[in-house]
């Protein structure tokens, strides 16, 4: 008999180091279980309700996700699971670097938040700055961050 069949019907396995997770930074303040939604005002560009939910696989993006939210409320980064499918995000992949280096991503559908990640190192104040400034000097040429 293998280890699988051993399991009793109804526990789960436990998370491997090796299972793909994926991050969303927000200030949003949630619960386990509830659902990030795409439709909601963006972080990032001119406000408009975004079309797509963004999401990552790598710590930095989800940390700066956090950093650059609008609101004054906590800096979160959310464990979250896709309920649907996802697919590499444009405003990233092949334009400053190839590929996808930093593993990020965009769904239509409903990011499902099943834990937290409540400890991780922010930027420093001035990286911080900085990156807004760059954020700002784009917006005001009429570029647009978010698809």
């Amino acid at each position: 008999m293998s280890q699988k069949d051993k399991i009793p019907y109804g526990v789960s396995t436990i998370h491997t180091p090796f299972a793909q997770v994926y991050l969303h930074g927000t200030k949003a303040d949630l619960m386990i279980g509830e659902l990030l939604l795409p439709g909601y005002n963006s972080n990032f560009g001119k406000q408009d309700k975004a079309k797509y939910i963004y999401f990552t696989a790598t710590l930095d993006p989800a940390v700066w996700g956090a950093e650059l939210a609008g609101g004054d409320k906590k800096q979160r980064i959310y464990l979250v699971e896709p309920t649907g499918p996802i697919e590499d995000d444009p405003n990233l992949t092949n334009q400053k670097y190839k590929g996808n280096a930093s593993m990020s991503y965009r769904s239509m559908h409903p990011l499902k938040i099943v834990g937290e990640v409540t400890i991780w190192d922010s930027h420093k104040p001035e990286q911080i700055k900085f990156m807004k400034e760059e954020i700002a000097k784009l917006e005001a040429q009429g570029i647009g961050i978010i698809e």
